[in-house]
């Protein structure tokens, strides 16, 4: 159903891989516009890894700072965790689809 929606990335798996989809996670443009409003539709969609892991307290002491990884950076702005748990119905997914193209056609 997102395949075809234009400004989304999706993820990949690589060949010969499966996945195990613990998080279904999409790159969008306008990430905090498009969550607004997918939350303003009843659509509960989060931000689990909000900082790239070279800038986590944890690894401080390796000395990097913001512009050392700019994909992992940009990467932390884009990124949106859908819905996703064995009790989403089809319709429910349909309407997680729809409210996203639309999001993204208007910004």
């Amino acid at each position: 159903m997102l395949s075809s929606i234009e400004g989304i990335r999706l993820p990949r798996t690589a060949p010969g891989n499966l996945h195990v989809w613990h998080l279904y996670v999409v790159r969008v443009p306008a990430r905090d516009k498009i969550m607004t409003g997918l939350h303003a539709a009843g659509i509960q969609a989060q931000i689990h890894y909000p900082t790239p892991v070279h800038l986590q307290p944890a690894f401080r002491d390796l000395g990097y700072a913001p512009g050392d990884f700019p994909v992992a950076e940009k990467a932390a702005t884009e990124i949106l965790s859908l819905p996703m748990h064995p009790h989403l119905t089809p319709s429910q997914q349909e309407r997680v689809a729809e409210t996203l193209e639309s999001l993204l056609t208007h910004l």
